[in-house]
């Protein structure tokens, strides 16, 4: 499978410490064996998938959304607060 990284993922992703990483190479690679175990949304978001998960107390939201069969693309990582509004903004564009 093909994974995408837009750039607002990027950013997110280089400020997270060695074992955060880790932990979201897991994440990652558990959506790829089931893409659509995330939370699919409605509305202005339709066609992405949240994926929610904790890295020691703090929980996580993914978001990503899958371009065809074989592509992955990685939108936005982030705790909750504030995360469908700016996620809402980054897609509106």
């Amino acid at each position: 499978m093909k994974i995408l990284q837009s750039r607002l993922f990027a950013r997110s992703v280089r400020k997270f410490h060695r074992h955060e990483k880790k932990a979201l190479d897991d994440e990652i690679r558990k959506i790829i064996g089931n893409p659509e175990s995330g939370q699919g949304k409605r509305g202005e978001l339709k066609g992405v998938f949240v994926h929610k998960f904790k890295i020691y107390t703090t929980l996580y939201l993914l978001s990503y959304k899958l371009n065809d069969p074989k592509t992955l693309e990685l939108i936005m990582i982030g705790p909750h607060e504030n995360f469908y509004r700016d996620l809402e903004n980054y897609i509106r564009g």
